[in-house]
């Protein structure tokens, strides 16, 4: 009976033994397992949720914040709502913007680069807004660099330099802005420019020889003359015919002197002239005129100087300019955008501003070559074909 019991006892013993080396040795596979499956859960889902925050510009915002000043050219504040582009620039990334001659032409841009190629100091130009001539002229020169924004895909292919040299900003089309408290009977074509009640009337938005604007004014008037896209000369022609009357005023106009009536009849790009009329706010009274005729768009390019000063504020401002914000601002300025189409397939343009944009069916595109031969007609010529010297007013 002992035996038995001592037997039994034995292995309750034995049993306990075996539970508790059991629990010391395969312990820990039991209670870690919760460890591991835990851990991950509570220290990597915020990981994964926290990468989309990341902002992709802020390395670029970062730089050139350090840079602190962005230098610009020949951007007058009432041209395509330049004004409201700068100030929200400055506003939104805290830099200083350096404005150079607001009134300058693309030529002056071209050569404040070539200029102050050796500067850093407040004269040197880090970003240029020129006529679409100028952008293959200028990378030709080696005068800019390459920048690719980031909504460069929605860029049309035709309205910009594959490597990124120069993009197109926007586009305009030629327009007559008169002073109707002047001269009441509003001109609706060229020929009627030739009319001697518009003596001492009509003036240019810049010299012939440097000015795009200018330069593509001779050249619409071309298209209204019996010239052509590939012939400029009847634009010459027309405008040499403008001053022997004695209409054409040898005076770079803008809107002040429309205002005063010094140049009652400015031609300009429609955005320029629907700005400058909303400006009036009805003192002097004013009309825009589309012309029947010879109906002119012409796009405008952006470019980074390749000596520009603050390179990175120079990208920042191209973000900006190309992001739907900038484009937007430029519409309210009456500009046509050059990533208009993208928009409007998107659906993120106001109405009200799509409502404000003038009628420009059948406005003409020259190409590249095209505006390149004009340009070397208008600007070698002018001065034997019209002879008058275009001068900013004193």
């Amino acid at each position: 009976m002992r035996t038995k019991n001592f037997a039994y006892h034995l292995l309750a013993l034995f049993v306990i033994a075996a539970t508790l080396l059991s629990a010391c040795g395969g312990g820990p596979v039991a209670t870690e397992a919760p460890v591991v499956t835990e851990a991950p859960v509570a220290t990597e889902a915020p990981v994964a949720t926290e990468a989309p925050v990341v902002d992709p510009m802020a390395d670029l915002v970062a730089a050139a914040q350090a840079e602190g000043t962005l230098t610009t050219i020949a951007l007058p504040h009432d041209w395509c709502n330049y004004g409201e582009a700068i100030e929200t620039f400055k506003a939104k990334y805290g830099l200083e913007v350096n404005e150079l001659n607001p009134d300058a032409g693309s030529g002056d841009e071209v050569e404040a680069i070539k200029a102050n190629k050796d500067n850093t100091g407040p004269q040197a130009p880090d970003v240029i807004d020129v006529g679409f001539a100028f952008g293959a002229s200028s990378k030709a020169e080696g005068l800019i660099q390459p920048y690719k924004v980031s909504t460069w895909d929605s860029i049309p292919d035709d309205a910009k330099d594959a490597e990124g040299y120069w993009y197109g900003d926007y586009y305009g089309v030629l327009s007559f802005l008169v002073n109707t408290d002047v001269q009441p009977d509003v001109p609706q074509d060229w020929a009627d420019l030739l009319d001697p009640k518009y003596n001492g009337q009509v003036a240019l938005s810049g010299d012939p020889r440097t000015s795009n604007q200018a330069i593509q004014t001779v050249y619409a008037s071309t298209l209204a003359n019996g010239g052509s896209l590939d012939d400029a000369q009847a634009g010459l022609d027309f405008f040499a015919d403008l001053n022997a009357a004695g209409n054409l005023v040898p005076l770079i106009a803008n809107n002040g002197l429309v205002a005063t009536g010094e140049t009652a009849v400015r031609i300009t790009w429609d955005y320029n002239a629907l700005a400058a009329v909303d400006s009036f706010e009805g003192n002097p009274k004013a009309e825009v005129v589309i012309p029947a005729t010879g109906r002119f768009a012409g796009v405008y390019v952006q470019a980074i100087s390749a000596y520009a000063p603050h390179p990175n504020a120079a990208k920042l401002w191209m973000e900006f300019l190309y992001s739907d914000e900038g484009q937007t601002i430029w519409m309210k300025g009456y500009c046509h955008p050059i990533r208009e189409g993208d928009m409007r397939d998107r659906g993120v343009i106001p109405a009200d501003l799509l409502a404000k944009l003038p009628d420009v069916s059948g406005a003409v595109f020259p190409t590249l070559a095209q505006l390149d031969a004009a340009k070397a007609l208008i600007t070698a010529n002018w001065d034997s074909a019209v002879g008058a010297d275009v001068q900013a007013a004193p």
